[in-house]
């Protein structure tokens, strides 16, 4: 049994896009622990465009949780997109986001929650990634790279289990609608000095849908994205 923690207020925030086999048990899961947790919380999924049965999956689960709430992109906004649809819809003191996917566990959002006194930014990074060898390499190329370019202070940029105070997340004006999100977001808040805390988390295997980040029109987008955001920094710079 979790003892709760007097004051937490938590949203917890689900992206989904053809997540049916995974979603429900995720929202399920979630509301289990946050009603031990703390006694003022919301889950909120915003389905992006799902062509499977997400959408059905989660307008039941609305029906018979009262703290949870879908929202439906009739289009598909993109992860940026969809991140930020969430952050704009939270309305508690804390915010938490992971995939719907199922590649994190929820049950170790325990782990971020007992940092909150320590840090704006609770993030997680993989104590190992759970993919194929060949999206272990991508992975870490892609990370470096973008360490490098954007001065990230995070051992993780692209572990998306976090926790954020709303009011910061809430403050920033976020650019993109691609994957590339997760390093604007790192950035930003390190920009408005923002304290970061890093805690280790799991990572497993995908259960269902291919990673959508890795197609050629995605990695395309990302890259324009990262163009575009170096060139902010940049101007920011000479002003």
């Amino acid at each position: 049994m979790l003892q709760k923690i007097p004051g937490l207020t938590i949203s917890a925030f689900f992206p989904a896009y053809n997540d049916d086999v995974t979603i429900q048990g995720m929202v399920v899961e979630m509301d289990y622990i946050l009603n031990q947790l703390c006694d003022d919380y919301e889950i909120i999924v915003v389905n992006d465009g799902s062509k499977d049965l997400t959408g059905a999956v989660l307008d039941g689960l609305a029906r018979n949780l009262p703290r949870f709430r879908v929202i439906h992109n009739e289009k598909n906004l993109g992860y940026g997109g969809c991140l930020k649809t969430g952050f704009r819809a939270a309305t508690k003191d804390w915010v938490f986001y992971t995939d719907g996917d199922g590649q994190y566990d929820v049950k170790e959002i325990t782990l971020l929650v007992e940092h909150v006194n320590k840090a704006d930014i609770i993030t997680g990074y993989k104590i190992a990634r759970g993919d194929s060898l060949l999206r272990v390499l991508i992975g870490k190329v892609y990370h470096s790279m973008n360490k490098a370019i954007f001065k990230l202070k995070v051992r993780d940029v692209d572990c998306d289990f976090r926790l954020m105070r709303r009011s910061l997340v809430q403050s920033i004006d976020f650019k993109t609608e691609t994957g590339f999100f997760p390093v604007e977001m790192v950035r930003q808040f390190q920009d408005k000095g923002a304290s970061i805390y890093e805690v280790p988390v799991h990572h497993y295997y995908r259960k269902t849908r291919k990673s959508q980040f890795f197609s050629v029109k995605n990695i395309f987008k990302v890259a324009l994205a990262m163009r575009s955001f170096w060139k902010e920094i940049n101007a920011r710079k000479k002003t």
